[in-house]
């Protein structure tokens, strides 16, 4: 069972564009990609939501005549984009795209969407749990509007794939990058929250957690370098219940920051892995594809 994250690029600047595109066939590259990997169960990270799926629907179409098809597929509205009518981002005006629940220049912006060979369904979802509300949280005092912010920038997915040997839990999430603010730290704080969520969930902070999760999804912070609370992700790669198949394996390149790791796939413990692999860039793509082969019974 071959799953495999990406963050691409299949978000646009208004709604409908990704759409566009996809029917245009100027995505056509990211399609070849995905193609090639040829994986069971792919998580995007970076791909624009829209009523009704049309977009994930068009993306499917183009996979299924190149050769790879995905008849089960999963998403949902996403926090980015989502108005939240306050002025989060204290710039006097209100409907910009930091007032929102989770950046976004509309609803639906760069959210998620789950591509799989396998019958798919979502077990939880955390995606409207309030910051405040995460035990322990970095949340500053001042932060604004307590009472409405939520913890996901995009999403917090709990899913559960029927494999046909058994089920398999996804644990699936798009963490805000720890940039883009002040002094404050408030993206810094965000995102570290978001990783340290699933903590507490294997915990058992927020009901029986699931037997042999695997954590997957982009967390926007490398363990060693970049911007970001860095101990969150050493936590979490050196959690024993979790285990690393990619150890200080690059998926982006930054002119900025150059090589770090920001998308991962974190099996449980007791799952067999048989093989791993970031793929090589593609042009146009700073982020590249990561994929982890599971030895199922």
């Amino acid at each position: 069972m071959r799953l495999a994250t990406w963050h691409a690029d299949l978000s646009r600047k208004g709604p409908g564009l990704l759409l566009r595109d996809l029917l245009r066939g100027e995505a056509d590259a990211v399609v070849a990609e995905i193609a090639a990997a040829d994986a069971d169960i792919l998580l995007l990270t970076d791909i624009d939501y829209d009523h009704g799926g049309a977009a994930l629907s068009a993306l499917a179409e183009r996979l299924a005549q190149a050769g790879a098809d995905y008849p089960h597929r999963f998403q949902q509205r996403p926090n980015t984009g989502m108005g939240t009518g306050l002025d989060l981002d204290g710039d006097g005006r209100l409907g910009g795209p930091r007032d929102a629940q989770g950046y976004g220049l509309f609803s639906g912006q760069g959210g998620m969407a789950l591509l799989s060979r396998h019958p798919v369904r979502l077990r939880r979802d955390f995606s409207a749990l309030l910051w405040r509300d995460l035990p322990g949280n970095l949340r500053a005092p001042e932060d604004p509007a307590p009472e409405i912010q939520r913890l996901s920038s995009s999403g917090h997915w709990v899913l559960e794939i029927d494999t046909g040997s058994g089920r398999l839990t996804l644990l699936a999430w798009h963490a805000t990058p720890p940039v883009f603010d002040g002094p404050e730290d408030r993206n810094g704080r965000r995102n570290a929250d978001e990783l340290t969520f699933w903590r507490h969930y294997l915990d058992g902070g927020f009901g029986a957690p699931p037997v042999q999760p695997v954590l997957i999804g982009n967390a926007n912070l490398d363990p060693e370098r970049g911007d970001g609370r860095h101990e969150a992700m050493r936590a979490m790669l050196g959690d024993a219940r979790l285990q690393d198949p990619l150890p200080g394996e690059a998926t982006v390149v930054w002119e900025q920051t150059g090589p770090m790791r920001v998308s991962y796939i974190l099996p449980a413990a007791e799952l067999r892995v048989a093989g791993a692999k970031v793929r090589p860039p593609i042009a146009g793509q700073r982020h590249r594809l990561v994929h982890v082969t599971l030895d199922l019974p």
